[in-house]
């Protein structure tokens, strides 16, 4: 099993109506800058572990977990949307750090939202750091028609059960799913993660802590042309981070390139990319002391 270096606590915070899970390490200080870690879509804060404890300095780190996952309820809802991350991250810096600007990472998910967010809010950011929120392919009016079709059809599969998540027998078999999704994934990381990424039943089955209903598709189209305003709008130091491997070949087909994706980052003003060599797409589960190194050199 893996052994942790630096432990967290957890804290629940009134969001929106929800409690908000919220792990914590380190402690508030006037001379730290909070370092606010949130996480991809099917994640968990608990992710952010190994990074967390390949950090060198001491910060006061405040990592949620999203709603619908971990151990913050969903709300009863049956279908997700960006603008809910971002105001969910709203009230989370407001209860946490209202008066001091904030550095910022995010990954995958996560790093879509931060990228919006702030360019909403810059002057609640010191700093930011996406972690492959590439964003999606642009889209065009004449899909709207299909897309709410679509929409409407998994929000019935959803409540017809055919859209649940697999259980599990026991929580080794949720590690082995980890390593067969990211074969670079330790045994050790893997059954230490598996605890946090799946809570057992009371049937005795250990289910995944993510909401089936995150894997609905947006009723509304992807508007790249909103998200690069967004983008102009970043006044803060960008740190956009890839890894090695290439995820949006993989995910969309040629649909959506890492060249696209270049092209829509040099709208943001202060950008500087990042590479974590011998990684995936949890680059986070990877080579997490390469990716603190790079955190913390572009937060000094």
């Amino acid at each position: 099993m893996y052994q942790v270096k630096r432990k967290f606590r957890s804290e629940f915070v009134p969001i929106r109506n929800l409690q908000y899970h919220v792990q914590i390490w380190g402690q508030p200080s006037p001379d730290k800058t909070p370092l606010v870690m949130v996480h991809g879509w099917m994640d968990v804060a608990a992710s952010y572990q190994f990074v967390v404890d390949a950090f060198k300095d001491d910060h006061y780190i405040i990592a949620p977990d999203w709603r619908g996952y971990g151990k913050t309820p969903s709300g009863n809802v049956d279908n997700y949307w960006f603008p809910d991350y971002m105001a969910d991250l709203d009230f989370l810096l407001d209860h946490y750090s209202p008066d001091q600007p904030v550095n910022l990472v995010g990954h995958s998910l996560g790093g879509n939202v931060v990228m919006l967010y702030g360019g909403v809010r810059p002057e609640r950011i010191r700093r930011l750091v996406n972690l492959e929120g590439f964003g999606l392919p642009a889209t065009t009016p004449d899909m709207a028609p299909g897309r709410y079709a679509k929409w409407m059809d998994e929000l019935k599969k959803l409540h017809r059960g055919e859209m649940d998540l697999k259980a599990y027998d026991a929580v080794s078999g949720v590690a082995r799913r980890l390593m067969k999704t990211n074969p670079r994934l330790s045994q050790d990381k893997a059954d230490w993660l598996a605890q946090h990424w799946a809570a057992e039943n009371a049937e005795g089955k250990w289910t995944i802590l993510g909401q089936p209903a995150h894997k609905v598709i947006s009723a509304h189209l992807y508007q790249s042309e909103e998200v690069l305003e967004l983008y102009r709008r970043l006044s803060m130091p960008v740190l956009a981070v890839e890894a090695s491997d290439n995820s949006l070949d993989l995910w969309w087909k040629g649909k959506f390139t890492l060249e696209q994706y270049h092209e829509r980052i040099k709208n943001v003003p202060n950008v500087e990319i990042g590479f974590i060599p011998d990684a995936g797409h949890m680059m986070h589960h990877d080579q997490p002391e390469v990716l603190a190194g790079l955190i913390e050199r572009f937060i000094a």
